[in-house]
This record gives C-alpha cells, sequence and structure tokens, in this order.
C-alpha cells in the first residue's frame, strides 16, 4: 500500500493500531521472516502467554503500520511489543524484561505498580542529563541527591562534584592565579601602576561561590521545568526495584522503579593515619574555605593535587608538594615531568619519595598550625614540618558502598567500589545502569558522564542504539602551564604498538605572548605520536602550554576523524598561535634533532 496521503487516513489507521494495542494483552507487530519476532513469540509461547500478531510483510498497509508505530514509539525495528497499554521495545528489552522480572509485572497488570519509570540515585553532571532526557521522552523521572558533610562539616547543592568541588572552581582559581601572573607581565608591556597588589582570598572565595550558587538554582529550575521529581534525600536500596530516601532529618520514605541509574560519583580518599580526618582538609573543603590557607602542604601527585598546588602558588602561598611516586599517574609521563619542572621553577617546593604518617594540631586557628611527620620511601629516614594547611589530594573512591548495591544484587570491585558495566552501562543486574566516575576503567570526566547519561537515555526510552564512546577522549590538567592531551600515552603506544613502529614528532617553542615577558623560553612542549603501520596515523597528541583545553578540543575532533600526519601537514596553521604547531612539526625523536625554536 501507498504511503497515507492524507491526515483522515493517517488518523484512522494510528486509531485501529491504539485499538489493538488497547484490547489485547500482548501485542506483537512483527515480520514474518524475522528471526529476532520468533524469538520474540518463542518466549511468550514459553510462557503460556496468547499474543495477538500483525506480520508487517504480509498486511496491505504494514509500510504505514511501521510508519506510525515510529511516531508513536520512536521504534523503526520489530518486534515491537506492547504489554498491557505499555511499549515494551523489541527482542533484546523484552528479553531483558524477562529476566528482571518486570516482563511477569506487566502481563500480570502490574506495570503501573511502579512510583516512577527511572529513578537517577545522584544529582551530578551524568545524573542530570540523563533524568531530563528521560523526561523529555515522556518518562515519570526521579532524582535523589544528597551531599554526605565532609569531616570539616562541608556541603554543597545539586550539581555534583564538577559544579560545585571540581572543574568549575578549580578553573576560576586557576584563572584568579594566571591574572596575577598577567600582571607581572603588564608591567613589561608598558603597564603602569605604584600600589601594592595583593590578593583577597575572601573576596575570590565569595565570587565563586555566589556563581556555583547561581549555578546550583538553574539546575533545580531545570529539573521542574522538564517535570524530573528532585528529593534532596540519600538513596539506599532494600530491594532490587524499590528504595529508601532518608532526608537531611533522618524521616524515610519509599519509592520504587522499573529502573535506575547510578550516578553518585566520588569523594576524596582520606590517608587512614592520625589527624587526617580532623586536622586537614580535601579539595571538597577548599574551594569554600573562609580563611586563607597561608603555608600549605599538599599530599599527592594527582591532577588535583598539581593543579591545586599550582593555583595556591600562583596566588602567592609557601606551597609544597608531597610525593609518594611519581606525577599524574596515568598521564604521558614525559609531559608530567615536564609540567612539574615548570611548577617548580616557578616557586612550588616538592618533597618527593615521602609519605605522611601522622598530623598534628600545633595551634587551633583559621588557619592554624600543624606539625606533619612523614617517612621517606626509601629508606628509615623521617622528617617533620609545619603548615598552617595541609590538603589531601591522593585520590577519589566511588560512593558505592552504602547504596544498599549488595541488597539489589549488584556487583561491585571490592578494592574500589567501582562498578562494572558492558558497553551499554548497564550492570549485572538488568534493570539497574552506573554512569560516570564510579564506572569500572572509564573516564572520570565530567563531559563523558554527560554524553553517556544523555545516550541512555535514549537507548531506554526512544529506540536509539548510539553508545558512549569513551575511546580518545581529548582532557585537560590545569597546571600553571597547562597540559591537554587526546589518544595514548608515549608509554601505553610504546606499550601496544613497539618502538620500531612509531614515529614521534615533537618540538619545544615559546608563545609570543611570553617573549616580551621574558620569560618560560623554550619551556612550552609538543608531541605528536603517529603509527607507521597506519600510514601515520595520529594515535598520540599532546600539549604543555597556554589554553590547552581551547587548543585541544579541536585537534580531539580531528583524531576522532582518524586524522593522519599528512593531513596535520597539509593543514594551514593560524600565525601566530600556539596551536600551529601541530601543522609544522617536522622533527622526530628518532632522529635526535634540535627542537627549541628561534622564533616564529
Amino acid at each position: 500500500m501507498p504511503p497515507i496521503e492524507n491526515d483522515s487516513g493517517k488518523t484512522e489507521l494510528k486509531s485501529r493500531i491504539q485499538q489493538l494495542i488497547d484490547s489485547n494483552q500482548v501485542m506483537l507487530f512483527s515480520k514474518s521472516y524475522c528471526p529476532y519476532c520468533l524469538k520474540v513469540k518463542d518466549l511468550f509461547k514459553d510462557l503460556d502467554v496468547k499474543c495477538n500478531v500483525v506480520e508487517l510483510d504480509l498486511v496491505e498497509d504494514g509500510t504505514n503500520y511501521q510508519e506510525l508505530l515510529v511516531e508513536m514509539t520512536g521504534q523503526r525495528t520489530v518486534p515491537n511489543v506492547f504489554i498491557n497499554k505499555t511499549h515494551v521495545g523489541g527482542w533484546d528489552k523484552t528479553s531483558q524484561a524477562h529476566k528482571d522480572g518486570m516482563l511477569k509485572q506487566l502481563l500480570s497488570g502490574d506495570g503501573e505498580t511502579y512510583d516512577f519509570d527511572l529513578i537517577v540515585i545522584g544529582g551530578g553532571s551524568g545524573g542530570l542529563a540523563c533524568s531530563k532526557e528521560a523526561a523529555t521522552l515522556g518518562k515519570k523521572v526521579m532524582v535523589l541527591d544528597y551531599v554526605v558533610p565532609t569531616p570539616k562539616g562541608t556541603t554543597w547543592g545539586l550539581g555534583g562534584t564538577c559544579v560545585n568541588v571540581g572543574c568549575i572552581p578549580k578553573k576560576l582559581m586557576h584563572q584568579t592565579a594566571l591574572l596575577g601572573l598577567a600582571m607581572q607581565d603588564s608591567r613589561k608591556y608598558g603597564w603602569e601602576f605604584d600600589e601594592t597588589v595583593k590578593h583577597n582570598w575572601e573576596t575570590m572565595k565569595t565570587a565563586i561561590r555566589n556563581y556555583i550558587g547561581s549555578l546550583n538554582w538553574g539546575y533545580r529550575v531545570a529539573l521542574r521545568d522538564k517535570h524530573v521529581n528532585y528529593v534532596n534525600a540519600y538513596a539506599e536500596f532494600v530491594e532490587p526495584h524499590k528504595l529508601k530516601a532518608i532526608s537531611k532529618r533522618g524521616k524515610e520514605t519509599m519509592y520504587t522503579a522499573a529502573k535506575f541509574v547510578l550516578a553518585t560519583g566520588e569523594r576524596p580518599r582520606y590517608l587512614g593515619i592520625p589527624g587526617d580526618k580532623e586536622y586537614c582538609i580535601t579539595s571538597d573543603d577548599l574551594f569554600s574555605l573562609p580563611y586563607c590557607p597561608g603555608k600549605t602542604l599538599v599530599i599527592g601527585a594527582s591532577y588535583v593535587a598539581l593543579e591545586c598546588g599550582g593555583f595556591l602558588a600562583g596566588l602567592g602561598l609557601d606551597v609544597t608538594v608531597m610525593v609518594r611516586s611519581i606525577l599524574l599517574r596515568g598521564f604521558d609521563q614525559e609531559m608530567a615531568n615536564r609540567a612539574g619542572d615548570h611548577m617548580e621553577e616557578h616557586g612550588v617546593k616538592f618533597l618527593r619519595k615521602y609519605v605522611p604518617v601522622k598530623v598534628e594540631e600545633l595551634e587551633a586557628g583559621a588557619p592554624g598550625r600543624l606539625k606533619v611527620t612523614a617517612k621517606s620511601t626509601e629508606s628509615d629516614e623521617v622528617i617533620e614540618g609545619e603548615y598552617n594547611t595541609v590538603l589531601i589530594a591522593v585520590g577519589r573512591d566511588a560512593c558505592t558502598d552504602k547504596i544498599g548495591l549488595d541488597i539489589a544484587g549488584v556487583k561491585v570491585n571490592p578494592k574500589n567500589g567501582k562498578v562494572p558495566v558492558n558497553d551499554e552501562e548497564q550492570t549485572n543486574v538488568p534493570h539497574i545502569y552506573a554512569i560516570g566516575d564510579i564506572l569500572e576503567g572509564k573516564w572520570e570526566l565530567t563531559p563523558v558522564a554527560i554524553q553517556a547519561g544523555k545516550l541512555l537515555a535514549r537507548r531506554l526510552y526512544a529506540g536509539a542504539s548510539l553508545k558512549c564512546d569513551y575511546i580518545n577522549v581529548p582532557t585537560t590538567v590545569f597546571v600553571p602551564l597547562e597540559y591537554s592531551c587526546c589518544g595514548l600515552s608515549e608509554e601505553k603506544a610504546l606499550e601496544m604498538y613497539g618502538a620500531e613502529n612509531l614515529e614521534i614528532y615533537h618540538s619545544l617553542f615559546w608563545p609570543l605572548e611570553f617573549t616580551v615577558a621574558d620569560r618560560d623560553n623554550n619551556k612550552c612542549y609538543c608531541k605528536v605520536i603517529c603509527n607507521k603501520l597506519d600510514n601515520d596515523r595520529v594515535i598520540g597528541l599532546h600539549y604543555l602550554g597556554p589554553n590547552a583545553g581551547e587548543v585541544m578540543q579541536g585537534y580531539g575532533v580531528a583524531i576522532k576523524c582518524g586524522v593522519t600526519k599528512e593531513q596535520l601537514d597539509n593543514t594551514i596553521g593560524i600565525h601566530p598561535t600556539c596551536a600551529e604547531l601541530f601543522t609544522t612539526l617536522d622533527v622526530t625523536k628518532s632522529s635526535g634533532g634540535e627542537i627549541a625554536q628561534a622564533g616564529c
């Protein structure tokens, strides 16, 4: 039958389809030759359930049926299953519903007994993205979010780590430090000012917290506008489809849902030594600290440690970083060490190969005075030091141990609390999914969580199939001399392909804006790692210099598109910029050639 040519014919057929759905316990739109349709029919036969079937390839207007079903459900494929007026989906969704008990509920007519179609546990970037997308697709959605106060009593509003105690305040404090450096440079450019320039911590902290408060409010408004039910309460599973929400005052309320998404994120790890929780702070506390931290010891070598240590030093504070082993574990080590060397040249002190064993309070105050005892990792040497503030940044732990996942049957890695999932973010319990920082072996980055959350909602409720791509994700570490990368580190590339199959192009450089200020001559560095076995395709790209995130974002697109070294060479750069270096690299590591730049 040709496509429906008028609205009345379309309305009539749509009404006929709806009548079939409404009047049959199980309504199956199928094609007689489709193997997945046969699987669905066999499933209902095994369950001794009668289903009404329309074979779209055998009825005269089957094409029109299918087009209208796409409009009604968002699903283009067959089988297309409805049970007691509820759209279930295709074979994958139907078999999944059978495994998790949902099919039995629907067949018994109890499909509407759940309070919500979806409950998202966690109000961070990923959880908010997933919940809003699901609500947009017509589902009844709840978000449960509760911030457990830090040992220092710090807490915050809706939006998760990134907005409140991560990316946003970190970048703004990094910008504060860059502005201080810009003022120093400005004298060389002719700016004259006589008054003493000093930084006011309270002014900066208040301005940043006010901005974050506006973001918190914006997220609440967005959830309300999308008709997402938001509850500020701690969630804990009591059954596979039921959880209790515990409010700040201890009131417990039960909620049920057909599906759940875990988006609980991570919190900073403590050291487990005397005095750590009593006297130390973490990044959860730093960004709203009511006083200037003064002389600060940063314990750790993670990106959080180096970023915080970097901007505190940029504010003029006395900063020491205590490092157990290497800097920026998991990142390219040449880039990490160059970033660390730059920090050291600009006044950050490093205590390498030491671990703290005890923190004691010498004097209370805001800030007070603390004594830190540390032990060498290579000998029995013990050292002591006095600081105003001790910031712990030794990693983060997944917030999965106290939400009843064992009761729900969800498996977690017992070592780190991370949740293993398949390539569709599905846990071992079919109706429970997980996204964001708690995933085993995935990136701990805000944009990744947002992308995963949106795509998950579309797969669950719009018949979509696109999955989150966790490969070649660009990222930036906002140390004083910023480091960005996309693709493999040099260590990983060597491990995967061997030195004989790689060509690595590299260069030092001196940004034009640094030249008049006469600083950091040839301290910036970039390199491109190419796979000789695949037409010199770029498999790793690394940059250490100003505006690193802005530089890497575009090259991240290029790498996703499979850029080769020849294509980089054939791209005309924008002059005079740092980003153009990637279009002119011609010295390889293997050649041993000179890489210092004399000028533009």
